[in-house]
Order: structure tokens, then sequence, then C-alpha cells
């Protein structure tokens, strides 16, 4: 049995799939998110829908943003979710400043009961910023602390050291 192959043809790289690449990539994920989110907002607000309505589509803007910061963190060691889930957040919101800006442009964007106008943005940014900051670096800690929970379950499992018997 050869430990070091004789020619570089022997060594497979795996390149990562298209979506893995994607996800991979904190500026494209978070810009992704932040279009998403302030377009669903901009399409799913209803002035006259009810509190339930309403409350299911604020849970379905919530778990895509909380899925879309999952699929992103879960690439990297829990060490580097310190930087990459406020950045993360920063980038979204960015992105979700941009088009609102774009819908208040269109007067497509919702604002409370009425149409955002351009003096209303300034607060707008600042509480999605708040907002969105407070619940991807919550959901991150959640997350980190069932990920540390579960890894240290695993690894407390006795391992059976004892070959198989042939």
């Amino acid at each position: 049995m050869t430990i070091f192959p004789k020619h570089t043809v022997d060594w497979h790289f795996h390149e990562p799939t298209i979506v893995r690449r994607f996800t991979l990539n904190l500026w494209e994920m978070a810009i992704l998110t932040g279009i998403a989110l302030r377009l669903y907002r901009a399409v799913v607000i209803n002035y006259q829908a009810t509190n339930w309505v309403w409350l299911a589509a604020f849970s379905v803007g919530l778990l895509l943003l909380c899925a879309m910061a999952t699929v992103h963190l879960a690439n990297f060691p829990l060490n580097r979710w310190i930087w990459r889930a406020p950045l993360f957040a920063a980038m979204e919101v960015a992105a979700e400043m941009v088009t609102s800006l774009a819908l208040i442009w269109f007067g497509r964007e919702p604002h409370g009961t009425s149409r955002a106008e351009w003096t209303d943005w300034p607060s707008m940014f600042t509480d999605t910023l708040l907002t969105r900051e407070l619940v991807v670096c919550a959901w991150a800690v959640l997350l980190a602390g069932v990920v540390w929970v579960v890894r240290q379950a695993i690894l407390r499992e006795p391992v059976d050291e004892e070959p198989p018997a042939e």
C-alpha cells in the first residue's frame, strides 16, 4: 500500500457546487437576502390585513432571514461567526435599504399605514439596522449554543476501539 501517490493524477480535488460556492460568499448571500426581504415586505404588507395574516407574513420574513444566515454561517467554524454574523446583518441591511430607496422612488415602499416618503428613509434605516443586527446576532448565538451542545454530546460518546470481527 502506498501512502503517497507517484503521479499527481492520483489526487482528486472536488470543486464545490455552484450553490455551495454561493453560500460561502458573504456578500452575495447578504445582498440576496436583503433584496428578497425588502421585496417580500413590499409585496406582502397589506394595510387591511388581520393580525393573524400580518403575524404569518412577519414570521415568514423572520424565517427567511434566519435561514439565510444559517446557510451562510454553517460553512465556517464557530470562532468565525463572531465577525461573520454582524457583518452579514450589516450587509443585508445595506442591500435592503438600497432596495427600499428604489421602492420609495416607485411609490411602493410601505411605512406604517401609508407609503414611505424620502424623509422616512433615515428612520427606516435605523430601525432596520437595529432589528436585523439583533435578530441575526441573537440567532447566531442560539445556533452556536446548539452546535456546541451537539458536538459535546457526539464527542463524549464512547468509541469502540476493537477491530470488527472477521
